[in-house]
This record gives C-alpha cells, sequence and structure tokens, in this order.
C-alpha cells in the first residue's frame, strides 16, 4: 500500500519539480527554497495564560528542527506560510534564547513571513520581511487557499502552495492504523502540514479539505521519518 521513499521525497506541482521533507516542510532545490507553514511559535505560552498547563517548550523545539531542516536544504530563501505566531501577542512572550535563535536564523536567508489569520502583521524584530503573499515562477504561496472552486484547476495563473489547515490522513493495514501529518495535494494546489510542535490537525476527508482538491488527490504522509505517497483511494476516512 506505501511507495517508500528515501527522505525528501519527489513532489510535482504545477510541472514544477519540489520535495517534501519529513519535518513537514517542502523543498524547491533548483531555486534553493524551503517553505514550512504553521509554525505556531509561543502556543504554548498562550494555553498556560488561560490555565492549561503544556511544557513550554514548544518554540525551542519547533524552532530546532526547524534550524535542522535549514542545514539539511541550505537554501537561500525560507518562506514561513502564516500562523508563524500563534497570536499578536507571541512575539511579546517569545524568551531571550529562542528570539537570539529566530534572529540567528533569519539573518542567514532571505527570510518572508506570510500574514496568517493569528497573524496578520508578523513581527519583525527577529529580521525577515512581511508580505500578505508571494509568487515565484508558477508557483504562488499563501497561508489560506485562495476561496474559489477546486474543481477547476487552480488555474490558468499556475499553481498554489497554501498551509492554514494543518493537514492529516489515515492509512490502515494489515498491521495497524497510521495517522498523521501529511502534504495534500492533487497537482495544482498543495496544502502543507503544520510545522510548529503543538498543532492539531484536519482529516483530508473534512469538507473543508475536500472543497480544495480535485476529486483524485495524493497524500504525503510523514509516518516515523519517513514519506508516504498514498492516493485518496488507499486513505481511510474517519469515523
Amino acid at each position: 500500500m506505501f511507495d517508500r521513499t528515501t527522505d525528501p521525497t519527489p513532489l510535482a506541482l504545477g510541472g514544477v519539480a519540489l520535495a517534501a521533507d519529513p519535518d513537514g516542510a517542502l523543498v524547491w532545490p533548483d531555486r534553493r527554497v524551503v517553505v514550512v507553514a504553521d509554525l505556531h511559535l509561543e502556543k504554548g505560552s498562550r494555553h498556560a495564560a488561560r490555565g492549561t498547563l503544556l511544557p513550554p517548550y514548544d518554540t525551542r523545539a519547533t524552532l530546532d528542527r526547524l534550524a535542522a531542516v535549514l542545514d539539511r536544504h541550505r537554501p537561500t530563501q525560507v518562506i514561513c506560510l502564516g500562523d508563524s505566531f500563534d497570536d499578536r501577542r507571541a512575539a511579546e512572550r517569545l524568551g531571550a534564547d529562542d528570539g537570539a535563535r529566530l534572529r540567528w536564523l533569519t539573518a542567514r536567508h532571505d527570510w518572508v513571513w506570510v500574514a496568517g489569520n493569528h497573524d496578520p502583521a508578523p513581527p519583525l524584530a527577529w529580521g525577515g520581511r512581511a508580505v500578505e503573499a508571494i509568487t515565484l515562477g508558477p508557483l504562488s504561496f499563501r497561508h489560506d487557499p485562495a476561496p474559489h472552486d477546486a474543481a477547476a484547476a487552480v488555474g490558468t495563473d499556475g499553481a498554489e502552495v497554501a498551509g492554514h489547515l494543518h493537514p492529516v490522513a489515515t492509512v490502515v493495514t494489515r498491521a495497524r492504523k497510521i495517522r498523521g501529518r501529511c502534504f495534500a495535494t492533487d497537482g495544482q494546489r498543495l496544502i502543507l502540514p503544520a510545522f510548529g510542535t503543538y498543532t492539531g490537525g484536519l482529516d483530508v476527508f473534512d469538507p473543508a479539505v475536500r472543497a480544495l482538491l480535485g476529486p483524485e488527490f495524493t497524500v504525503h504522509l510523514i509516518a516515523r521519518g519517513r514519506i508516504h505517497a498514498v492516493p485518496r483511494r488507499g486513505l481511510a476516512a474517519p469515523r
């Protein structure tokens, strides 16, 4: 059932050769671009302020994974597809060490913060530049997938990469059920998994996700440090 691949695994979108990294990042090797979505930095501290105690290490863990991805792929440009900060005051709660780590990362790349619904005005205290969306060649990058009917191709203007929905998928084998974050694509639109440590997920069969993909789509499921390409027919719908 699984197409087991080495990491990162090739992924085509709108005729462009990309790759899915098993940490949840998208890589565009020819342009030396790495894209991540939904870091949700300081989600733990926001929940703590509301009385839900979570280990306060989510920002550090997320930045550690991000630094490892950038070290592997050595991009010149990094695009963060929105909701990089969990709320408008997350910047105020970011610890000094984590802030220094983030500033160290942004100083070494052309860093782009795409505005999200949690952070419509991403703070720039740690470097980088903020945009509503960005287009590179035939690909457009935005936080919230464009609100048009995906039954028609994303369009003559090229393909789209988006975040926001935190897609997850489930596969049932003879031995076990596997559920995990995934890249979801119909070849013209790609929805990235959430990269943040404390982010939940929305099943690809949820109407909010299905409305954005064509009738046939593939997920690149992240499981045990590997990527597994699974077509729609190989997925289990939630009950």
